[in-house]
């Protein structure tokens, strides 16, 4: 199981994926989960991934291995974020399809994809694209999408995150909501990647890994729980309802 996150907002981007791949209490692996593709001053494209990890990583290594190609698969001629979701979509379905019936007597061979970035001509877009290759495209109206162990996590953002929101107080709840998994979810972990993405600034300088020993991570966790803890104190008790 993994987590993964996208945020929409005027500002930009946030996204971040955890690391942990898991096939038995005995067999547990760091992997990537987040794929970047860039061109300085034309387009950022971030596909994060959940799922089947052979059915993932087929995919982004097909999608990868075309970059340059000119084929009509090629990332990099992409006209709109619209058309990298599509081309996302198309591989997974094809990769299914290929491998999907071998696969199933040992397990499901599906995955999902979080697709966001932005190419020059277009403001940032975000989507998600289901197991089937179809996909939908986050808004302001609705401005984040998760995909992997997601019901841990939403709770923090459906309370704080609002459409307005600036872009380092995003970065903040969504650590927070990848907190909140990774304490409830044995089969999230870290390091986690994440990037702060600047609308119209087509750079990953904002990229960062973040590992158990990592201070900021390590801060923000201990704050957050400290401040709950207070806030709870402070809350007034329950009346007596016997009475």
């Amino acid at each position: 199981m993994t987590y993964c996150l996208g945020i929409l907002l005027p500002e930009g981007l946030v996204l971040a994926s955890d690391s942990r791949s898991n096939a038995g209490v005995d067999q547990v692996a760091r992997v990537r989960k987040f794929e970047l593709i860039a061109l300085p001053g034309n387009r950022v494209i971030a596909i994060l991934s959940a799922g089947n990890l052979a059915t993932t990583q087929s995919v982004t290594t097909q999608l990868r291995e075309m970059l340059g190609s000119g084929g009509v698969r090629d990332l990099y001629d992409a006209r709109t974020m619209f058309e990298v979701a599509r081309i996302v979509g198309d591989t997974l379905r094809e990769t299914t399809a290929r491998d999907g019936p071998a696969v199933q007597p040992y397990g499901d061979p599906t995955g999902s994809f979080l697709v966001g970035g932005q190419i020059v001509g277009e403001k940032p877009r975000l989507f998600q694209v289901y197991s089937a290759g179809n996909f939908i495209e986050a808004s302001l109206r609705s401005c984040f999408l998760q995909i992997g162990e997601t019901k841990y996590g939403k709770p923090i953002l459906d309370r704080a995150l609002t459409p307005d929101c600036p872009l380092d107080e995003a970065a903040k709840l969504a650590l927070l909501s990848f907190d909140a998994t990774l304490r409830s979810n044995l089969s999230c972990g870290t390091p986690i990647d994440i990037l702060r993405y600047d609308a119209g600034s087509f750079s990953t300088a904002n990229m960062a890994m973040l590992t158990d020993d990592d201070p900021y991570w390590n801060a923000l966790r201990t704050s957050y729980g400290d401040g709950l803890s207070g806030l709870v104190a402070m809350l007034p008790p329950p009346p007596d309802w016997g009475v």
